[in-house]
């Protein structure tokens, strides 16, 4: 008899269970087919078309063999889906590509130079690797002090955009005259020119991109390519800004000194500024104070009072292909 009623109370119990998880089944079944019934286009992923060629610097680079199409392929979907970081650079750019490419042309540099920076550090004047490289233009220490920065524990030129690329100028300038051609030069930016001579000379070829290099290195080229691409149309990685995303240029005045301030907060306050202000236009001041020998000067940046607040309506875009409300 006990059994007997077990066995019926068991029967109710899984009834109950049953029709207590029924409607959850059936509702989360529906959920799921209405979704892939409604899926529009703007929830699928897509692929940036890999073109047949690129132009960089003036050189038409054929894209068609079956190698490098897989290699930009990759760096077009890496900028496709890195959103947040592909974003940022394209609105730092509207703020420094109008500071530095006129000091590319002043070099005789070719303009698509703007992309290796772009890559160098997402346009971000404070970035800093792992391996101790630093600024717009990621020099080095020994390289940036051989290229005449200024790089010590109180000034760091390296972060100092106008002289950082002036120093970039000279750097690609110097490997031009020693490859001839302008993707040598690039990979020798991330690699150097002594490993990419070398590499030429052991794989019996001048051709950069026919040589097999570290990974870092093969795919920094193809990145400036890609790069390139985001930025002559964002829409085509579905990146829609409006020009009010974009990061004005800052209006500054300068001063020049050619004396010891013992106190940059004190001195920033008596130019009616505050110390975190002046840093962040002046990011090579890397200490508290800043020494002035032999005679020494310095230009430091002071933010314009009168036009210090951020105003999206009248902010100008470098490219109207950036933007879609042109």
């Amino acid at each position: 008899m006990i059994n007997k009623l077990k066995k019926e109370l068991s029967g109710i119990y899984k009834v109950l269970i049953l029709v207590c998880v029924l409607p959850f089944l059936v509702s989360a079944y529906c959920i799921g087919s209405d979704n892939r019934e409604e899926q529009t286009e703007d929830d699928r992923y897509t692929c940036v078309d890999v073109p047949r060629y690129t132009v960089f610097c003036g050189d038409t680079i054929d894209l068609t063999r079956y190698d490098r199409h897989e290699r930009m392929d990759r760096e077009l979907l890496a900028f496709s889906f890195m959103h947040s970081t592909s974003i940022q650079t394209i609105k730092r750019a509207n703020r420094y590509f109008p500071v530095i490419v006129p000091i590319l042309k002043e070099k005789g540099i070719p303009e698509d130079f703007k992309y290796l920076m772009a890559i160098e550090s997402a346009c971000n004047p404070l970035a800093r690797s792992g391996a101790g490289a630093a600024g717009l233009w990621q020099f080095m220490p020994t390289t940036g002090k051989e290229y005449g920065l200024e790089v010590n524990s109180h000034v760091d030129e390296r972060y100092n955009v106008e002289k950082a690329t002036y120093a970039a100028c000279k750097y690609l300038k110097d490997a031009y005259n020693k490859f001839g051609d302008w993707v040598s030069v690039a990979a020798s930016y991330n690699a150097g020119q002594e490993r990419i001579s070398q590499q030429q000379e052991k794989q019996y070829t001048d051709e950069t991109l026919d040589l097999y290099l570290v990974e870092e290195t093969a795919r920094y080229i193809y990145r400036i390519f890609a790069v390139k691409m985001l930025f002559e149309n964002p829409t085509d990685f579905g990146f829609y800004l409006r020009s009010s995303d974009l990061y004005p240029q800052i209006h500054y005045r300068t001063v020049k000194v050619s004396e010891t301030i013992t106190d940059l907060a004190r001195f920033a306050k008596s130019q009616g500024t505050t110390y975190a202000l002046l840093k962040n236009l002046n990011p090579w001041l890397r200490s508290t104070s800043l020494p002035c020998k032999n005679g020494k000067e310095y230009e430091i940046k002071l933010p314009d009072k009168n036009n210090m607040n951020y105003n999206p309506d009248f902010t100008m875009p470098y490219s109207r292909n950036w933007v879609i409300d042109k």
